[in-house]
């Protein structure tokens, strides 16, 4: 269990990272994501890049596994 904690903690500092490249590829801004601007308030919402990124993670965990 201490090692699949640590390895999720890389993970995110690694998307964290990360992050400025993986929006310079168009990653959060795709058809479905659901962004919302108003005075003094901003809401956004990334549902098809979290549906990519599970699906790409898990092809990803699955082919680490074989």
């Amino acid at each position: 269990m201490r090692g699949w904690l640590i390895g999720c903690g890389v993970a995110l500092i690694l998307l964290g990272v990360l992050w400025p490249l993986i929006t310079g590829l168009g990653l959060g801004r795709l058809p479905g994501d659901i962004a919302i601007h108003r005075r003094g308030f901003s809401l956004y919402v990334p549902i098809t890049t979290c549906i990519l990124l599970s699906i790409l993670l898990s092809l990803i965990l699955r082919w680490l596994r074989k």
